[in-house]
């Protein structure tokens, strides 16, 4: 096999990916593995900990609450929510997709560099410079929107649906799989919406965002992202703040770098 990737064939291309593949697969499953062993520290410290009163979200937020004259204002009422499984394999089933969705985000960084490694030997020079640390900054956004989805959205979500109510003849028996999905899902989502501004390079060097173009947007971005926050929070406007404002700064950040990203295309315009 050639080792110059400029003269390999496409089959040896499709041969060069299918191993990186492979190695974050296997990154991936190991990361499943001790994540379904360790089915106490998973479900009890992990996943079932936003239920309870003493999160550390809503000692949080009940503690800021007292400490600016609020009173109890920002105490969450805790939904009482039994969950059930109505399927023998249920259970099961839910702790392989959660040590699924754990190991994914733990391999996430050797996932990330897999596909900078495959990516890399086709860029020029200047390209491989101005990605320099790319690398790091996907996988750092990825695990903080990670951490926000499951220590601010996930307890703002399950106190909003948990306490929402049609009627007082009705009680919440939620399926298992149903709350299950809701953090994990949440947990990759906001990993993936924290890509945010990696996502406005890249389209930024390609010329189909400009800065121009996400500050046209801008309001209906503020609009949106107002929207979501306010159904999703209880209503009070310190709780609107806390959820809509990393996205806002997330998108100020893009139009940053696509200015950037621009600047560096006029200079070297000639």
């Amino acid at each position: 096999m050639s080792a110059d990737p400029n003269q390999m064939s496409f089959l040896e291309h499709l041969e060069q990916l299918r191993r990186h593949i492979l190695r974050s697969l296997v990154a991936v499953v190991l990361g499943m593995i001790v994540a379904f062993t360790g089915k106490s520290i998973l479900f009890d410290r992990l996943l079932m900990a936003p239920l309870a009163e003493n999160f550390i979200f809503y000692k949080g937020f009940c503690a800021l609450g007292q400490l600016v004259g609020l009173g109890d204002s920002l105490c969450f009422h805790m939904p009482r929510l039994k969950l059930i499984n109505t399927t023998m394999a249920g259970q099961f089933t839910m702790h392989l997709w959660a040590s699924f969705v754990a190991g994914l985000v733990l391999a996430f960084p050797y996932v990330v560099w897999e596909l900078w490694v495959f990516v890399k030997p086709a860029l020029y020079e200047n390209e491989r410079r101005g990605a320099r640390g790319l690398v790091v900054a996907v996988s750092a956004l990825f695990l903080l929107g990670a951490l926000f989805g499951y220590f601010i959205l996930t307890p703002l979500s399950i106190n909003f649906l948990g306490n929402y109510s049609v009627s007082s003849a009705i009680e919440n028996y939620v399926d298992m799989r149903s709350y299950i999905s809701l953090v994990t899902m949440l947990v990759l989502a906001c990993g993936l919406l924290f890509e945010l501004p990696v996502a406005v390079y890249f389209l930024s060097r390609i010329g189909l965002v400009t800065p121009a173009i996400l500050r046209k947007y801008r309001r209906h971005a503020i609009v949106l992202n107002l929207l979501v926050s306010a159904i999703i929070t209880p209503p009070d406007l310190v709780s609107q703040i806390v959820v809509a404002l990393p996205v806002a700064l997330l998108y100020e950040v893009g139009i940053w770098i696509s200015g950037y990203v621009q600047r560096q295309y006029l200079r070297k315009t000639p």
